[in-house]
C-alpha cells in the first residue's frame, strides 16, 4: 500500500511546552495564549494549554502603548513576538523578552470570574465552562486525556476489537430501572392503549426506549464473533444521588471475551489497571506532581487522622507494586465478621452475617487496613448480583453465589465489576424468571445462548472513578468536563 504523504502547516508561533524545554536562547520567538497574570505593567504569565506551567513574557513597558498595556488582562488571548532568554528570576528556566505585544481577544477584567487568586472547587464546578483554564483542571484533564489514550492501546496491543455499543437502548442490562426514557411523544398527553397506558407504539422507534446504562449484552454478542472485544463510551443512571461518587452520565470501559473464565478475567483487570496507571505517570510526571502537591496542601485543613497514609505518586505505585489479593467474598465476611470497625459498631453498615452488600466503608477495610494492597473479591451471593452471572453449585451450607469478581482500590472502594457469564440457556432463562425479566423482549440476546455458547467473561471500569484515583480528586465532578448530577444539567 503507498504511504500518503501528510503535510502538516507549520504554525507561526511555538507552544508554551516546547519553549519551557528549549535552551535555543537568543532565538525569536511567537507565543499565543492566555494571560494569567500581568504584574508591574511589565510580566505576563501566558498560558496556551499544552502544559500546566506558565512562560514569563517580559513587556518593555516603556515602549509599549498605553493601549496596548491597559488590555493586557487576566483572561485576554495575547500574541507576543521576542527572544527566548534565560530566566534571571526565581520559578523559571527561560523566558520570552518581548519586542511586540498584540491583542488577540479582549478579557473585561471587571467580568472575568478566574481571577487571580484560589477559587474553590464548589466555585469552579459553577464555571465548569472556565475552569479548563485552571492549572488543577489542565492537570486533571491531561492525565484524563492520557488514560484514555492508555486504554485504547492496552486493548489494542492485544488484538481487541473495538465495538461501539448503542446510546439508546430497548433493555436494561443491569435491571436496576434507574434509566432515562427516550421519547419523541407529548409529555403532557401522549397517546394511550385502551386500558389507559402509554401507547409506545406510536413514539419514534415503536416501542419504549431509554438511555443505555451499559453496553455489555450488546458486547456479548459481539465476543461471540470476534473473541475479545471491548467498549468505551459514555452511559447514565437515573439515580437521584446526589454524592461525590455518583454522575448521572459517565464513561465505562467493558470487555468482554470468549473462551475467558473467572481466574482469565481476573488477570485482565489487574493487568489493564497497571497498564494505564504506568502509563499515566510516565506521561502526564508534571501534571500528578502539581495534583500530589495539591492533595498534600488541602490536606493540611484534616486532623492528623483523616490524613492519607500515601501521597498520590506512592498510591499510584502502590497498586502497580503489589500483586492484588484474591479473595472470595465468603471469607471476606469472615474478616469483617471480626474486624474491630464492625466488633465495636464503627461501621456505619454493620456486617451481621453472610449476604450482606458490601458497602465502600467495607471494601476500603479490606484494602487499606487489613491487606493493605487491591483486592479482588470473587463468587458473591447470586441474590446481590445480575441475572447474566454464571452460577457456582450451592456450597456445603446450600449457599447459592454467582462467578462475580469486583477490584477494590485505596481511598475509591469498587474499581472494577465482572464477572464470568452465564452460557447455559436455561439455568439464565430461570434466573430471568426469578427476577422478571421477560425471555421475550430478550430473544436476540438469548440467541448466544442457542447458537455457538462458549463460556465467556467480562468486565466493567467506570472510567470517571479510575481518573479520580489517578488524579487525587474526591468529587467524581471534578473529573469529568461537563458533570451531569440531579437538578444539573448546565453548558
Amino acid at each position: 500500500m503507498k504511504k500518503e504523504n501528510i503535510s502538516i502547516k507549520k504554525m507561526e508561533h511555538t507552544r508554551i511546552k516546547e519553549l519551557l524545554q528549549s535552551e535555543d536562547f537568543g532565538k525569536e520567538v511567537i507565543v499565543k495564549g492566555w494571560v494569567r497574570t500581568f504584574r508591574n505593567n511589565q510580566f505576563i504569565a501566558l498560558n496556551d494549554g499544552s502544559s500546566i506551567n506558565n512562560i514569563q513574557a517580559v513587556v518593555d513597558f516603556e515602549n509599549t502603548p498605553d493601549s496596548i498595556l491597559k488590555r493586557i488582562t487576566t483572561g485576554a488571548a495575547v500574541r507576543v513576538k521576542g527572544n527566548l532568554i534565560e530566566s534571571q528570576g526565581k520559578g523559571q528556566r527561560v523566558e520570552v523578552k518581548a519586542t511586540e505585544v498584540s491583542i488577540i481577544g479582549d478579557s473585561d477584567p471587571e467580568k472575568y470570574p478566574l481571577q487571580p487568586k484560589k477559587h474553590s472547587l464548589e466555585f469552579l464546578r459553577e464555571i465548569a465552562h472556565l475552569r479548563v483554564r485552571t492549572g488543577t483542571f489542565n492537570a486533571i484533564f491531561k492525565v484524563r486525556n492520557a488514560l484514555s489514550f492508555a486504554i485504547h492501546k492496552f486493548f489494542q496491543e492485544r488484538d481487541f476489537v473495538y465495538f461501539h455499543s448503542p446510546i439508546i437502548t430497548g433493555s436494561d442490562a443491569e435491571g436496576a430501572g434507574e434509566m432515562f426514557r427516550v421519547t419523541t411523544l407529548d409529555p403532557i398527553n401522549p397517546p394511550l392503549t385502551e386500558d389507559g397506558k402509554v401507547d409506545f407504539k406510536e413514539d419514534f422507534f415503536g416501542k419504549s426506549t431509554n438511555l443505555t446504562v451499559s453496553g455489555q449484552l450488546e458486547g456479548e454478542l459481539a465476543a461471540l464473533a470476534f473473541s475479545n472485544i471491548y467498549t468505551f463510551g459514555p452511559t447514565f443512571r437515573a439515580e437521584n444521588s446526589n454524592t461525590t461518587r455518583h454522575l448521572a452520565e459517565f464513561w465505562m470501559i467493558e470487555p468482554e471475551m470468549a473462551f475467558y473464565e473467572l481466574e482469565d478475567n481476573m488477570d485482565l483487570a489487574e493487568d489493564l489497571l497497571k497498564y494505564v496507571i504506568k502509563y499515566a505517570l510516565e506521561q502526564c510526571p508534571e501534571e500528578i506532581e502539581f495534583l500530589k502537591n495539591r492533595l498534600l496542601e488541602e490536606e493540611k485543613s484534616k486532623p492528623q487522622a483523616e490524613r492519607s497514609e500515601l501521597n498520590l505518586v506512592e498510591k499510584l505505585n502502590f497498586v502497580l507494586e503489589n500483586n492484588f489479593e484474591r479473595l472470595t467474598y465468603t471469607e471476606a465476611i469472615e474478616i469483617l465478621l471480626r474486624s474491630k470497625p464492625n466488633q465495636k459498631k464503627q461501621f456505619k453498615y454493620l456486617i451481621e452475617g453472610w449476604g450482606a452488600d458490601l458497602q465502600s466503608e467495607h471494601e476500603r477495610y479490606l484494602v487499606e487496613k487489613h491487606f493493605k494492597k487491591p483486592v479482588i473479591l470473587t463468587d458473591y451471593p447470586r441474590e446481590i448480583k445480575s441475572f447474566y452471572m454464571k452460577q457456582n453449585q450451592p456450597d456445603a451450607q446450600g449457599r447459592h453465589t454467582v462467578r462475580a469478581m469486583d477490584i477494590l482500590f485505596p481511598g475509591i472502594g469498587e474499581m472494577v465489576g465482572g464477572s464470568q457469564r452465564e452460557e447455559n440457556l436455561e439455568k439464565l432463562l430461570t434466573r430471568m424468571a426469578e427476577v422478571g425479566i421477560e425471555a421475550e423482549e430478550m430473544e436476540w440476546f438469548l440467541d448466544t445462548r442457542r447458537f455457538g455458547s462458549v463460556p465467556h467473561s467480562g468486565f466493567g471500569v467506570g472510567f470517571e472513578r479510575l481518573v479520580l484515583f489517578a488524579t487525587g480528586m474526591t468529587n467524581i465532578r471534578d473529573v469529568i468536563p461537563f458533570p451531569r448530577t440531579p437538578k444539573n444539567a448546565e453548558f
